[in-house]
């Protein structure tokens, strides 16, 4: 085993192994049903297999693209021309990503450096802090509060600076399910008129909203300017494990988000873009994916239904908040963190501490639960959580 025989330097000191792999190897250890890692235990479409097969069969096996396959940029451009009423251009405002995470690595990239400063919304996900920092950026936190989890914009205001180079927001929002409204995207466009600053959207949700239509920032002109909008083909169709995902806005600001993708990735797996491209076509795979997921949330909240635990509203995602403080015994006492391990020990359910998402720990006594599974995966965490 070779020696390092120095220290290095580390651009992320305060990074270790990320919440999400420790509850899922403790799950693992334990035995316990996993609803914290955000990921379906269930198949997709087999058609979808069976495209990517055929398109491998076909000898669709070398270099895509740097921009992606152009059928897969123009499935894109037309579904969200359909959904949102913008038109993008498939040919110069639509990037084919190594899923969601990279392509906002690669945002934040391309518009923030040494001394800028970026703004997030905490509860925030995971990777966008440790990308800011590594390209040498701060992260200043704007705080969405329980119980409602909505931005507070007179905040975000007193917020931006002259090096105030990005603000990145999340809706649906991972972990709280909260929603931005129409009247917060006008607030957004309001501050930053006559700005410099980019928006960044993180949008891997968009087809699970359960209140309305979801409010992209493509459905705002204005912030259509302004923006690049991500989106994942692994939560829409049931393939986290492919990561493919993609982004798109206004020309200008794809130049620059192309500069740096064609460095750190060039091009994404050419036969599954082919096989994404034909699955496309049936847009009611995408236009039903709200009611798919209505469904699992109905079914798991009934599964809690009359258990102590306080449900939060799930507006959009796979993930259900849940208070904890009014169990019986000390476990209600515990912080969240604790109280995580303890039900994955304990009880046999895996969940994700909130507060893991603030910057200062804030904990509220809140876990998050994924029911992006099957109803038997549900009904057993289920009978596990009516016996506390």
């Amino acid at each position: 085993m070779p020696h390092t025989p120095f220290t290095p330097d580390s651009k992320l000191p305060w990074v270790g192994t990320t919440i999400f792999t420790v509850m899922s190897k403790l799950a693992a250890e334990c035995g316990a049903i996993n609803l914290s890692q955000g990921f379906p235990d269930f198949q997709a479409d087999r058609s979808l297999f069976d495209a990517v097969h055929q398109a491998m069969l076909d000898g669709r096996n070398q270099y895509a693209p740097m921009t992606g396959l152009p059928e897969l940029r123009q499935a894109i451009a037309a579904k969200v021309k359909a959904l949102y009423g913008t038109a993008y251009d498939a040919e110069s405002e639509i990037t084919v990503t190594a899923g969601a995470t990279q392509a906002l690595f690669t945002a934040i990239a391309a518009f923030a450096g040494t001394g800028d400063e970026v703004i997030v919304f905490a509860p925030v996900y995971d990777s966008y802090v440790p990308a800011i920092e590594a390209v040498g950026a701060k992260a200043v936190y704007a705080t969405l509060k329980y119980p409602d989890y909505k931005p507070d914009w007179n905040e975000v205001k007193s917020l931006i600076t002259a090096r105030t180079r990005l603000i990145i927001v999340n809706t649906p929002h991972n972990p709280t399910g909260s929603l931005l409204d129409a009247s917060d995207l006008e607030a957004l466009a309001e501050l930053t008129r006559n700005t410099n600053i980019v928006v960044l959207g993180d949008e891997v949700y968009e087809h699970i909203c359960f209140e309305g239509e979801h409010q992209s920032l493509a459905r705002h002109p204005e912030l259509a300017a302004r923006s690049l909008i991500v989106s994942s083909f692994g939560k829409t169709y049931h393939i986290t494990g492919w990561k493919i995902g993609y982004c798109y806005g206004a020309a200008a600001l794809m130049a620059e988000f192309r500069k740096v993708h064609q460095f750190n990735v060039f091009c994404v797996n050419a036969p599954a873009q082919v096989g994404l491209a034909a699955f496309m076509a049936d847009h009611s795979r995408h236009l039903q994916l709200a009611e798919f997921y209505r469904q699992k949330r109905d079914f798991f909240r009934q599964q809690l239904a009359g258990t102590p635990f306080e449900l939060l509203p799930c507006r959009g995602t796979y993930f259900q908040l849940a208070r904890y403080d009014a169990l019986p015994g000390p476990a209600a006492d515990l912080p969240d963190t604790e109280f995580a391990q303890w039900l994955t020990r304990e009880v046999g359910v895996a969940v994700i501490p909130v507060s893991v998402f603030y910057p200062d720990g804030r904990d509220d006594k809140v876990v998050r639960f994924c029911f992006a599974k099957q109803e038997s995966t549900l009904a057993a965490a289920g009978e596990k959580l009516r016996g506390l």
